[in-house]
């Protein structure tokens, strides 16, 4: 006789096997290292990344890591722009990089084929390796991170930017000597997030509007959040980078506004002073979640491990995942079966 599976149970468990999974793909760095040797053997001009949903933030990770660590201009690609305008720019010497969890959307297959053709190098990052989109790709890495069931993608979410990591690491010659411990820290995460996280989902139980916001490789943890919590529990979630908050955006904000911060080490964190100062002024509930949390002015903060700052965002998004499954199951709902959703979106 079959048991019924509750609510969140999926989402939950892959929250959970997240510290090992990025164990396992530390440990493969001398395979993703391989790849980024052959990169290295056709020195790119510029990079340029493409993907959708959860992986578009992740390539916008990627897209601070390419330009800050290599010193290279990085975009992000809009595929429609080939897909549906038939656009055909000359790409030689460029770094093509497509990031997919599922490999199978037409548009990202049909933008990296198209950008094969066109002279650039193309690289696809997949949790999927004998899917379509590594097999339109010169190179491929393979994220590892096991079969997700849950709608919600976690652990291919975290599993995407360390692989992200690995490789742009290594392509600068690095041996991810920073990361080598991730897994540790990862697990000390979701144990010492426990208690907050379960504040947070009592503060936000009720609310229907927040923003997210952080500053640099933090903003990606941001969209994600945004994501989470739109998706599994139907808020009314907008993302800001803090500086683009500002811009106008924070006259909307008042007492009624919950604000989740993203906020670690680093100057994503010293640039965000600014930002909570004035969300905080006008009477915005703010929680931080990040190493430098504790630093920061907020109703309630959620500290994580201090790291190199590149790598903060692999620790960040644990306990805002574990908010997202809180809250979706305080206000009645099952992560796992989102309304409207399917596993994999396929688009053109």
């Amino acid at each position: 006789m079959m048991t019924e599976q509750r609510p969140g149970a999926h989402m939950a468990a892959e929250i959970a096997q997240q510290p090992d999974v990025l164990a396992g793909l530390v440990a493969r760095q001398a395979e993703i290292a391989g790849v980024a040797e052959k990169i290295s053997q056709r020195p790119p001009r510029f990079a340029l990344l493409a993907a959708r949903g959860s992986s578009d933030h992740a390539a916008l990770y990627a897209k601070y890591l390419i330009e800050v660590l290599l010193g290279l201009p990085a975009g992000l690609v809009s595929p429609s722009t080939a897909t549906l305008y038939g656009a055909r720019p000359d790409l030689r010497d460029v770094l093509f990089v497509t990031v997919s969890q599922s490999g199978g959307s037409p548009d990202l297959i049909e933008v990296t084929e198209t950008a094969r053709r066109q002279g650039a190098l193309t690289v696809s990052v997949t949790n999927t390796p004998d899917s379509p989109l590594r097999a339109a790709s010169e190179l491929g890495v393979d994220i590892g991170a096991g079969v997700e069931q849950a709608v919600a993608a976690t652990k291919t979410y975290s599993a995407t930017l360390m692989a992200l990591y690995l490789l742009i690491d290594a392509v600068r010659g690095g041996k991810a000597a920073d990361a080598e411990k991730i897994g540790e820290l990862a697990q000390q995460t979701l144990d010492g997030a426990t208690e907050g996280v379960q504040r947070a989902v009592d503060r936000y139980r009720f609310v229907n509007r927040v923003l997210t916001t952080a500053r640099g490789y933090s903003y990606a943890t941001a969209l994600e959040a945004s994501l989470k919590l739109a998706e599994t529990s139907y808020l009314a979630a907008r993302a800001y980078s803090g500086a683009d908050l500002l811009h106008g955006p924070v006259a909307a904000v008042d007492d009624q506004t919950a604000v989740l911060a993203l906020t670690s080490a680093g100057h994503g964190a010293d640039a965000m002073r600014e930002v909570i100062d004035a969300v905080g002024k006008r009477g915005a509930d703010v929680v931080a979640v990040g190493s430098a949390s504790a630093e920061t002015p907020a109703a309630l903060r959620i500290d994580v491990p201090q790291t190199v700052e590149e790598l903060a965002p692999i620790l960040e998004i644990l306990p805002v995942q574990r908010i997202a499954l809180g809250l979706s199951l305080a206000r009645g709902g099952d992560p796992d079966n989102p309304r409207g959703l399917l596993k994999v979106t396929k688009t053109r």
